[in-house]
């Protein structure tokens, strides 16, 4: 029964080489013969006998050919010796179909009652072919290489062991000329505890499978007819408990009983949740995978891994993931310092700039759930979603098809989107599966990256104080030089050596501190306090300030003159900054203009020019990040981020678009203060939130 099992398990399992057709043949054979064994025991007579005779030897040369085809490899490396694997085979299984032969007729003249065409041959028949598979077992345990033995020594160890026994059996009989009853008897079982070692041996081997396919229809539906029918048998032992025990009430509790466990079974037959969950079940642990997954791997560590550091891993990190599922590109999302997802990159897909909050329905799904979310799905079946509300801004984006989240332990740092793949593509749980995974490892790279920018980022701000020490250092002794002349001025005002050596003292220091101020100029503002004043007073202020420059700036303000909350000298500094740049970085003949308009709630000031403008790539990766500049040593590269987090101290946002070659376009939105009147008839302000 157990080789009859093994081989369903060869036959319905395993798919691969010529191995596994001669596998599986000699476990059927062995199977049958010990069917035949059985029968001649039961019936018994000459033509039982005869059949287990020939099944017998048959089982042998099964057994010879496998192990003559596990000898193949070892041909090659024979060198001088190759004749003898090419010849031995051959010969051996010759004799044997001879034995097998000569064994026949001997048996079918005694069942003629003609006698033996040569006598005494049974015994040494087996004997011989117990020693031959001895010495394939010796070969191929000699010729086997160290690193490759754990998958091959319980098959040597099993079909050894049958050998080993027949020599053991055989040889006691041609000694004592009777075979030992206590031998025989416990040959089925010797023979039994062998399956399990040829079963990890296969197992360890998979290339000797023969391909067969078992539908997966079929075996979802055996399962659930077995199911049923284990589910009836159940029931109807509770139920004949029900009726013996139930005295005058027994065949009504019964029939109710039977009753309600129909209608069970039949609702669970129509559970398409139930169906699915089953069917997962069975494509989990029935069958074998779809994808190969340590070459899947290896060709995400590849992708991920390829090319230079630095930004760009965020590219890869889509490419890696679309890969995996056709899709035909992707964008990403990263959380930011306030909670929300900014797009960071994409890859064969259309750029889109839209921000996610941290507190929107779809955010909040990927943070409890670890799902990833079908747009195909979800259309359909929103229901599986639980009241899923999808970002508006998600229409926008051509062909989008899969949302996946990604994790870092277990904390949602990012999202993907991923686009339709050209030809049509469902997924199932192994594809989810594979994703979820692949993302896992792939959050480990973008958080590395991460890591690696703040801590350089830490790194030039640890430079920047040094520098900071160095100035406070040089402004010490620029004082110290100065109150000397001071000091010395009322005893020598009217020397006129000691006066030209005061003025040179005093365009030295203040050569130097214009120099000084000149590489901090865009360094940090000081804390003042904020007031409420109109906005276009700061811009008038800072135009003011850099109208000796070319271009000269242009103002215009329409609409109403709106209120902000915020210190004025420092938003004057900020825009001013902005100026100062786009002056810089515009012809003498260009323009810098700025136009404030009140829209929705919000003061919108722009500051346009037509000057040199930027790349793409570096307002995404690098313009808003500090100490990046494109002024070289002249700037130090924290204006625009001062700026930045400044306007978004005040709850405002600040944009900007480019092009190179055609100018820049900074758009400050600040929230307008909202004046109202105050419960003693004063009057008082609040600001607007955005």
């Amino acid at each position: 029964m157990l080789f009859f099992l093994l081989s369903v398990l060869l036959f319905t399992s395993w798919r691969g080489k010529l191995e596994g057709a001669f596998l599986l043949s000699a476990v059927f054979i062995t199977a049958l013969w010990h069917v035949s064994a059985v029968i001649w025991l039961q019936l018994g007579g000459v033509w039982s006998s005869s059949a287990y005779v020939f099944l017998e030897n048959a089982r042998n040369i099964a057994w010879f050919i496998f192990l003559f085809r596990l000898l193949v490899p070892f041909k090659m490396q024979a060198g001088r010796d190759a004749r003898l694997f090419t010849f031995l085979p051959g010969l051996v299984l010759i004799g044997a179909s001879l034995m097998l032969l000569l064994e026949t007729i001997n048996v079918l003249l005694i069942a003629a009652q003609q006698g033996p065409l040569i006598a005494d041959l049974e015994l040494p028949n087996h004997l011989g072919l117990a020693i031959i598979g001895l010495i394939l077992i010796e070969q191929l345990f000699r010729n086997t290489r160290l690193e490759q033995r754990w998958k091959l020594k319980y098959l040597y160890f099993g079909i050894g062991s049958i050998f080993a026994y027949d020599f053991l059996l055989y040889a006691d009989a041609f000694l004592f000329t009777h075979v030992d009853q206590d031998l025989w008897n416990a040959r089925g079982y010797v023979n039994a505890l062998v399956v399990p070692m040829l079963a990890v041996a296969a197992a360890r081997n998979p290339g000797w499978s023969v391909k067969v396919f078992v539908s997966r229809k079929v075996v979802f539906h055996t399962t659930a007819l077995v199911g049923a029918g284990i589910y009836l048998l159940f029931m109807s032992a509770i139920g004949y408990y029900i009726r013996y025990y139930g005295g005058t009430w027994g065949k009504a509790a019964q029939m109710v009983f039977f009753f309600l466990a129909l209608a069970t079974l039949v609702a669970l037959l129509f559970s398409s949740h139930l169906r699915s969950r089953t069917k997962v079940f069975l494509n989990k642990h029935f069958f074998r995978y779809k994808y190969d997954y340590r070459e899947e791997w290896l060709r995400i560590i590849h992708t991920l891994s390829d090319g230079e550091p630095g930004t760009q891993i965020r590219e890869r990190v889509i490419k890696a993931l679309a890969d995996l599922v056709d899709s035909g590109g992707g964008l990403l999302w990263m959380r930011d310092e306030s909670g929300s997802f900014q797009s960071v990159s994409h890859w064969q897909a259309a750029e889109c700039h839209a921000t996610l909050s941290a507190d929107s329905s779809l955010a909040n799904f990927f943070k409890d759930r670890d799902w990833i979310v079908d747009l195909d799905e979800y259309a359909g079946y929103p229901d599986l979603y639980e009241n899923l509300q999808l970002p508006g801004w998600l229409e926008e984006i051509q062909y989008a098809w899969l949302l996946l989240p990604i994790r870092h332990h277990s904390e949602l740092i990012g999202f993907m989107v991923l686009i339709r793949p050209r030809a049509p593509r469902q997924i199932n749980w192994e594809d989810r599966d594979l994703l979820k995974t692949a993302s896992q490892q792939a959050a480990s790279y973008l958080a590395l990256l991460k890591a690696s920018e703040d801590l350089a980022r830490a790194n030039q701000f640890e430079a920047f104080n040094r520098l900071s020490a160095f100035v406070v250092h040089d402004l010490k002794n620029l004082v110290a030089q100065l109150d000397l002349v001071v000091t010395n001025a009322a005893r020598h005002k009217n020397n006129p050596a000691f006066m030209e050596d005061a003025i040179n003292t005093v365009d030295h220091a203040a050569t130097k501190m214009k120099r000084l101020l000149a590489q901090l100029r865009q360094g940090r503002f000081s804390k003042s306090s904020s007031r409420v004043f109109p906005l276009a007073e700061a811009l008038q202020e800072a135009v003011r300030g850099h109208s000796g420059f070319l271009p000269v700036p242009e103002l215009q303000v329409s609409g109403e003159a709106g209120l902000v909350v915020a210190d004025k000298d420092r938003l004057s500094a900020v825009i001013g900054h902005l100026i100062k740049n786009a002056q810089e970085a515009t012809a003498d003949d260009g323009f810098v203009r700025l136009e404030m308009d009140e829209k929705g709630g919000e003061l919108w000031v722009t500051i346009s020019d037509n000057g040199s403008g930027m790349e793409a790539g570096f307002i995404r990766d690098r313009l808003f990040q500090p100490f990046e500049t494109t002024k070289g040593n002249a700037g130090m590269g924290i204006g625009v981020y001062e700026s930045r987090e400044f306007i978004r101290s005040l709850g405002g946002v600040i944009t900007v678009e480019s092009e190179v070659g055609r100018g820049t376009v900074f758009t400050l939105r600040l929230p307008v203060h909202n004046v109202q009147p105050s419960p003693d008839g004063m009057r008082s302000g609040a600001v607007a939130e955005v």
